[in-house]
């Protein structure tokens, strides 16, 4: 019940447009999710996710990291999110569009 993500974003950003900003960001997030599901350039829609976790991370480590919840410790959990992201797109993906190729 705590509005850290709009008080990250105020830090770094400016207080003044700050629940403004944190509001475009969910809906930026919620356009990413219908872009995951609609399946549309996978691997660039994964590069993106990756440069865009690792810099906000980057950014909250750097400026803010009182505000974190787990404070510099959060980097790691976005390293494990990225690692993941990588993994399930150019590892796991490339094994089946493989497996597709050797059967056909």
């Amino acid at each position: 019940m705590v509005p850290r993500h709009q008080e990250i974003v105020g830090e770094i950003l400016g207080e003044t447009y700050a629940r403004e900003l944190t509001f475009l960001i969910g809906i930026s997030e919620i356009i990413m999710a219908i872009w995951i599901i609609s399946g549309i350039k996978p691997k660039v829609n994964a590069i993106l996710q990756i440069l865009i976790v690792a810099t906000m991370n980057i950014l909250e480590f750097v400026l803010v990291p009182d505000l974190l919840l787990w404070g510099k410790a959060n980097s790691s959990f976005a390293l494990l999110f990225i690692i993941f992201v990588y993994f399930n797109e150019f590892v796991l993906n490339n094994k089946n569009t493989i497996s597709k190729n050797q059967v056909c």
